[in-house]
């Protein structure tokens, strides 16, 4: 339960921030001269794909909540027993965050119109995407040799259904970078690819948001940080 309250305040968060960016407090009746001369005023203020991004990130989201749901309540009874997790992962989490990192440079070089930055960045991040996927199939070797199998326990079906769902959602997005990354090669303006790399971007993030609760979950350290921040409000 920890982690889903965990979770849902990080994308209250990003929702909040997201908010603030859109002039709520606007008066647009007020606005003097044409429509597209304020910040604002364009008649389509995301573009479809953004907003077809964004209902795809609800729905996972709320699919991601409900393996935490089910994973919280599970782990409750008394055949549950935790395996260990491996030290691996956390080099994973370093690699997938390299991975987010280089997406937003990448995003960045897009707005200076710096096409060679824009094609690092890609190139980092969609490299650091397959070496984070490669670790984690080394992981489940891993664990596998050392006898923690998918139906030995029930703590090892939640571990390996929870980073398999995340890795395939990892490598539906490398699909997508990898177009985007083709086309930017292939000599395509960067001001039209600019909205291309944004996506793949916001989506890199969701997914190292994701990995990060995922991991807190498996570890235990979201019910100690949870704990934590009641101490000091209380």
């Amino acid at each position: 339960m920890s982690a889903i309250i965990l979770f849902l305040a990080a994308l209250a968060v990003i929702a909040g921030w997201w908010l603030s960016q859109q002039r709520l407090t606007a008066k647009p009746w007020l606005e003097e001269g044409s429509v597209g001369d304020f910040p604002g005023g364009d008649s389509m203020t995301w573009p479809a794909a953004k907003v077809g991004l964004g209902v795809f990130l609800a729905v996972a989201s709320a699919l991601f909540v409900l393996f935490i749901s089910a994973y919280s309540m599970r782990m409750s009874v008394v055949d549950w027993r935790p395996l260990p997790v491996p030290r691996l992962l956390w080099v994973n989490t370093g690699v997938l965050v390299l991975s987010s990192v280089a997406l937003q440079w990448s995003y960045v070089a897009a707005g200076r119109q710096d096409t060679e930055s824009v094609k690092i960045g890609l190139l980092a991040g969609g490299a650091s995407a397959v070496i984070f996927l490669a670790g984690q199939l080394l992981a489940w070797q891993r664990l596998g040799a050392a006898g923690y199998l998918v139906a030995s326990n029930p703590a090892n079906s939640f571990f390996y259904l929870l980073t398999a769902v995340h890795g395939l959602h990892l490598t539906g997005g490398l699909v997508a970078l990898g177009r985007t990354s083709a086309k930017v090669w292939r000599g395509a303006e960067i001001a039209d690819m600019r909205l291309s790399v944004e996506l793949c971007t916001i989506y890199w993030h969701f997914l190292l948001l994701v990995w990060l609760v995922l991991l807190g979950l498996l570890t235990g350290w979201t019910d100690d940080f949870v704990n934590i921040c009641r101490q000091l409000l209380s």
